[in-house]
């Protein structure tokens, strides 16, 4: 590999002058993606959503009340609803997560020619539905997770559950471009995993300079013709056994000190104009793909005065999808920085589910489900 802009990688260095709003009052983790300096992107609005109870009001009670609506949370609602829990989702003004940002998905088991993303979050929440889940497309403000019944209030109006599953993802940083934005899931993407499988034998570029943007490159050369590695910075935050690697493959070239001005393309990506971020220079390069991997942020605002997050900031489970509060579980992204598939969401939601009906059982609150429930 060979490094453009600067040949001696020395050691890793912190990104320097880049600046990430974590949101420290966040008080709507499902009100749209974040971007690096925190506004809200667009989203779209899931086809069919039926309209929302005006807030006020008696408190809306249930079981189980579940806060998010990807695949983790409509995969718990679907599992509660069919053990007779009628579970209730505060979905967030923007529902179906971050597959609402997908154009296609080829990895999810059952559809072998494909589904676009909005179309399969449809078809989640047409199935909690189908077997009574409650949906409310509002923004979580807060929470009060100091005994049974748990408290939640969105937009003014509450919600109280005997348990409660936390399943509000993870929301990926951009760039804040609006040829990004304009772009995404025609070439602009930030799922390797995910998308790399339409870049064979296509020229791409990966944003980034942590571990991930290193992972994503080596992946990604296992389609593309060739990924540029595009940094801001003269040196990583990686780890050394990551840069090297990256290094190592005759497939990634570097462009250190190298900034995305914009996205060119109008229906799809068809070029990157670059600029020096030290003598701000621009170039325009020739590109059918581009992956920003410069981090993700879980959404767990709402939650942090309540439960311990790790060093990310991600929720940890207790034990299994238990928290460390009895009757609270973790499911999906907001727990899960490894993974970060639909499938892997999905299979949270649904151990979570399990998991707060079986303890609903042991405190008294719901009967036995029988075994076919599941």
């Amino acid at each position: 590999m060979t490094d453009q802009n600067h040949p001696d990688t020395g050691t890793a260095r912190p990104l320097g002058g880049l600046k990430i709003d974590l949101g420290t009052n966040v008080g709507s983790p499902l009100g749209g993606i974040p971007t690096i300096d925190g506004a809200p992107a667009a989203t779209t609005p899931l086809a069919g959503s039926p309209t929302t109870e005006a807030p006020g009001g008696a408190p809306t009670e249930t079981k189980v009340l579940i806060i998010g609506s990807g695949p983790a949370g409509l995969t718990a609602a679907i599992y509660a609803a069919r053990a007779n829990l009628e579970p209730v989702v505060i979905a967030g003004s923007a529902p179906g997560g971050q597959l609402m940002l997908t154009s296609e998905i080829e990895n999810y088991p059952g559809f072998p020619e494909g589904i676009d993303g909005p179309e399969l979050m449809r078809r989640f929440r047409e199935q909690a539905e189908r077997f009574g889940t409650r949906l409310f497309d509002l923004d979580v403000d807060r929470v009060d997770l100091s005994g049974r019944p748990f408290h939640a209030w969105a937009r003014g109006k509450e919600f109280v559950g005997q348990s409660v599953i936390l399943a509000t993802g993870a929301s990926a940083l951009w760039l804040n471009l609006e040829s990004e934005q304009r772009l995404r899931g025609r070439g602009v993407s930030a799922c390797a995993t995910c998308d790399g499988f339409f870049f064979r034998d296509r020229e791409i570029a990966v944003v980034g300079g942590g571990d991930s943007a290193m992972e994503e490159a080596n992946y990604l050369t296992k389609f593309a013709s060739k990924v540029h590695l595009l940094h801001r910075r003269d040196g990583f935050r990686a780890s050394k056994i990551m840069i090297d690697r990256a290094y190592d493959n005759p497939k990634i070239e570097v462009h250190t000190n190298t900034e995305v001005a914009e996205v060119l393309g109008e229906d799809k990506v068809e070029a990157l104009r670059l600029r020096d971020a030290r003598t701000g220079q621009e170039r325009t390069i020739p590109m059918e793909g581009l992956f920003i991997a410069i981090g993700h942020r879980p959404n767990t605002e709402v939650f942090r005065d309540w439960l311990p997050t790790d060093e990310k900031g991600y929720l940890v489970p207790h034990h299994h999808t238990a928290s460390r509060i009895h009757g609270v579980f973790i499911a999906g992204d907001v727990a899960d920085h490894r993974y970060r598939q639909a499938v892997t969401a999905a299979g949270d939601g649904a151990r979570a589910a399990i998991d707060a009906e079986r303890w609903l059982e042991s405190e008294g609150i719901a009967e036995h489900a029988t075994q076919t429930a599941w």
